[in-house]
């Protein structure tokens, strides 16, 4: 079988390079990567994207042996029919590590032909390190090194105007791209960086507040044989996505005239107020997936489709999602809940084998952004834990012990969170570690410890579960 690599396919066009994308995961390629070769066929865009690794390891070194090629597989139901057809992704030129080559990295912002930056970090991705000292050295944080970029193109390009930049974060916080100006100009401000600078940002870079929408499993594992011999590649970066996908923009609508996505007919929608898109979005669809994954995985569970099938899953998700997370949604009921069902549709695709455990990357930062809002919110509300969502956070909690009735269970996490429940479980009185579980502010944003119902209720959940 052929391996896939540009001299085994014919006709590669060979475009300049339009986007930097910090990140490599299967999101971004099943997501936007996508996208743009949609625009690529179907507009006059004519661009591609050089990755950038946002980390030290990662999945720079694959991408770049098989030379940014690979295939995305939709599949999945689709206007009451069956969809499945694959598309082999030509957008992305490979990656680049700014850890081995740092130089290259900045050299990146000299392109002339360069015009937008997307980026897909996680949550926990958009944050100011006060340790990163210089951009004359690889900064540790994403905003630390898109602003030493942004520096040297300011500086290649003296200042011009025409040298800003369009920036399209798809990290799932609130306000992304504000948050990430916010990160660049406290980095400005933290190097001592010129007020020219600083204004060139302010007045020629603009930063799009954006949600997106789709859901990615990645790579299709058990059936890659079969599905490598129906493409006739040996292709290791397969990525699995649904059919569905929504990209919404907060900001100037004439980024329509640099990218065309009616013509494309992709489902990307520009406004002015991305509120009610990310409020449903965040809390249901997200919501029910960090929601479920501790829980379900604890019982047992190994995927999502299996979770939506179970009697005893399925009622655990119909009072998360109908009896506590839409009440404290200031939006129709009716409108909530006809989504609602749409989302639970879409978590049974027949095709699509999505594991908990990818889902469960940064899981500490997730809930606390897609989770605790309705979680707190109908304590408020109501007076009352709710317990589906309460019964979640316990699980969370018991789910970074790392281990559960002698299994182990690999967290996927910033170093940081996983030491501090590795040292917090170690206590040998359970109330002293959910105490300092609960108090902790960096995860929660609040001391739980204060909601004394809530705090309670957990304490007894975990007691029966350890």
């Amino acid at each position: 079988m052929k391996r896939l690599i540009k001299k085994s396919v014919p006709n590669v066009p060979d475009r300049p390079v339009k986007i930097l994308q910090f990140g490599e995961g299967n999101f971004l390629r099943g997501f936007v990567d996508w996208m743009v070769d949609v625009l690529n066929e179907k507009t006059l865009f004519n661009g591609n994207i050089q990755i950038i690794q946002p980390i030290p390891k990662g999945m720079g070194n694959a991408i770049n042996v098989q030379d940014g090629l690979y295939h995305v597989l939709l599949e999945g139901i689709e206007n009451g029919g069956r969809i499945q057809n694959s598309r082999l992704i030509t957008s992305v030129k490979g990656v680049l590590n700014p850890y081995e080559n740092y130089m290259d990295f900045l050299r990146q912002a000299e392109n002339p032909f360069l015009e937008f930056i997307v980026s897909n970090t996680t949550e926990a991705g958009i944050v100011f390190d006060p340790t990163d000292r210089s951009p004359e050295v690889v900064p540790n944080s994403f905003p630390g090194k898109l602003t030493a970029l942004l520096l040297h193109r300011f500086h290649h390009f003296d200042g011009g105007s025409q040298s800003g930049l369009t920036l399209l974060p798809c990290e799932l916080i609130e306000k992304n791209g504000e948050k990430l100006k916010e990160c660049i100009l406290r980095y400005s401000n933290h190097w001592a960086l010129s007020e020219t600078f600083i204004s060139w940002v302010h007045d020629n870079c603009i930063f799009y507040n954006t949600l997106v929408d789709r859901i990615v499993p990645g790579f299709p594992r058990e059936q890659i044989n079969e599905i490598q011999q129906r493409l006739g590649f040996k292709d290791d970066l397969i990525v699995k996505a649904e059919p569905f996908h929504l990209w919404v923009l907060q900001g100037p609508k004439d980024i329509k005239n640099q990218l065309d996505f009616n013509k494309a007919q992709l489902n990307v929608i520009v406004t002015d107020d991305l509120g009610p898109y990310r409020t449903r979005k965040v809390r249901i669809l997200n919501g029910a997936h960090t929601a479920m994954v501790p829980y379900a995985y604890l019982n047992g569970f190994i995927e999502v489709r299996e979770v939506v099938e179970n009697k005893k899953m399925e009622a655990f998700l119909n009072t998360v999602l109908f009896e506590e997370i839409i009440p404290t949604i200031d939006m129709s009921k009716t409108e909530l809940e006809s989504y609602t069902r749409e989302v639970l549709d879409r978590f049974r695709n027949p095709f699509i084998k999505h594991r908990l455990l990818d889902i469960a990357l940064n899981s500490i930062a997730k809930f606390r952004v897609r989770v605790l809002p309705s979680l707190l919110t109908y304590l408020e509300l109501y007076k009352k834990v709710p317990e589906g969502l309460a019964t979640a956070l316990a699980h969370l909690i018991v789910f970074y012990k790392g281990n559960h009735k002698g299994e182990h269970i690999a967290i996927r996490d910033d170093e940081s969170v996983i030491a501090f429940f590795r040292t917090a479980w170690k206590k040998s009185d359970l109330d002293q570690t959910l105490d300092e579980v609960l108090s902790n502010k960096t995860f929660w944003g609040t001391d739980l410890t204060e909601k004394k119902q809530l705090s309670s209720f957990i304490k007894q959940c975990v007691k029966s579960l350890v």
